[in-house]
C-alpha cells in the first residue's frame, strides 16, 4: 500500500509541530482523505475513520470553546485514543493544554498551519491525491511537447532517446527517459514522473549518460506531465496497412485510462521530431473540436459519400 511519511507533509506545506517530544519518524499517510470531526466533539464515533488525517478549523475550534472543562478532556481522551496519522489546526489557532496532553499520552502528532481551513484542505486532498496515486513503472521516454504530454514507447534501441533528444533540440522539454512512473491521479487523468535516479539523465547508444539539464539548461526539463499522447514506434512492416486518414482513435491503457496511441513505423529519411511535433498539435486540434480527416471527408462527400469510396481514394 502506497503512503506518504508525515515528516514529507510537515516540509511540504512548513507546518509548527506542537509536539516535538512525539517521534513521527515512523507516521505515515496512507489515505487520500481528511476529516473535519464535528460530530467526533459530540461523542459520536460511529463509522469514524481513522487512517484519515483530522483537521480543525475555525467552526470546530469555537464549539470547542463553549464545552465545559470535563467535557472537553472526555472528548478529547476518546478521540486522540482513536490513533489517527496527525491532527492539524489551521488559521493559526493554537491548540489548549488539555489537546496537547491527551496528544502526548497517545502519541498522535499535533500540527499548526496559518492557511484557512478550506484553501488548507482542498490543496492537502489534491496532493496527497498525488502522492498515494496508484503508480507503476513502464519502458518509454516522456516529453512536454508544446504543453501535451507526449509519451514514447517501442522496443528497445529502435530510437526513442534520440528522438527526445532532437525534440529538446527542438525547444521542447524532457521529463524522463528510459524509465516513466505513471501515477493514476485522477479517472481522466495520469502524470508521468521520473525516478529520482535518473532524473534528467538521458542514455545514447554510442555515446553514454547526458545530463540534459546542465547541456541545455533548466529550460530542457520538467519534473512532471500529464500523459495526453502515446506513440508507440514500430519497425516498419510493408504487409501491415497503417492508419491514413486518422479518423478513429486507437487507444491504450494504463491504470485504467485510456490514453490516445498512435503506432508510427520507422523507416531512414522520416524525420521523428518533426512527426512528434505533428502528432502533438494535431492531437490539441482534436480536442479542440477540429479535425482535420473529417473536414476532408466533408469536402469530398460533396462526390462521394460512402466509405468504401473513400478506400479507393486513398489507394490512388
Amino acid at each position: 500500500m502506497a503512503s506518504v511519511k508525515l515528516s514529507k507533509l510537515i516540509d511540504m506545506y512548513g507546518l509548527q509541530n506542537c509536539t516535538p517530544d512525539i517521534d513521527i519518524r515512523g507516521k505515515k499517510i496512507t489515505i487520500p482523505d481528511i476529516n473535519r470531526p464535528a460530530l467526533q466533539l459530540v461523542g459520536f464515533f460511529d463509522h469514524f475513520d481513522a487512517e484519515r488525517v483530522q483537521v480543525i478549523g475555525h467552526v470546530e475550534y469555537s464549539y470547542i470553546q463553549t464545552m465545559k472543562e470535563e467535557d472537553k478532556a472526555k472528548v478529547y481522551d476518546e478521540l486522540m485514543s482513536k490513533q489517527f496519522p496527525c491532527i492539524i489546526y489551521c488559521r493559526g489557532i493554537e491548540p489548549d493544554e488539555e489537546m496537547l496532553s491527551a496528544a502526548n499520552k497517545y502519541g498522535v502528532p499535533v500540527l499548526v498551519t496559518q492557511k484557512s481551513t478550506s484553501a488548507f484542505a482542498a490543496e492537502l486532498i489534491r496532493w496527497l491525491n498525488v502522492e498515494l496515486a496508484p503508480c507503476i513503472s513502464i519502458h518509454g521516454v516522456l516529453v512536454d511537447v508544446y504543453g501535451e504530454g507526449v509519451l514514447i514507447m517501442g522496443e528497445s534501441g529502435i530510437g526513442k532517446s534520440e528522438a527526445a533528444l532532437e525534440l529538446i533540440k527542438r525547444g521542447h522539454r524532457l521529463v524522463t527517459d528510459d524509465v516513466v512512473e505513471i501515477r493514476r491521479v485522477s479517472d481522466e487523468t495520469l502524470i508521468g514522473t521520473a525516478p529520482d535516479i535518473t532524473r534528467h539523465f538521458i542514455e545514447l547508444r554510442g555515446i553514454g549518460i547526458i545530463d540534459v539539464k546542465m547541456l541545455f539548461g533548466v529550460e530542457s526539463v520538467k519534473d512532471t506531465q500529464s500523459i495526453d499522447l502515446v506513440i508507440r514506434l514500430e519497425e516498419w512492416d510493408k504487409d501491415k496497412e497503417y492508419d491514413r486518414l486518422g479518423l478513429e482513435d486507437e487507444y491504450t491503457e494504463f491504470l485504467g485510462n485510456k490514453v490516445v496511441c498512435h503506432s508510427i513505423p520507422i523507416r531512414p529519411g522520416r524525420n521523428l521530431a518533426i512527426i512528434l511535433e505533428s502528432a502533438a498539435i494535431n492531437h490539441r486540434q482534436k480536442q479542440m473540436g477540429y479535425n482535420a480527416a473529417q473536414e476532408l471527408l466533408d469536402n469530398l462527400g460533396l462526390q462521394m459519400d460512402t466509405k468504401d469510396k473513400v478506400k479507393d481514394w486513398d489507394t490512388v
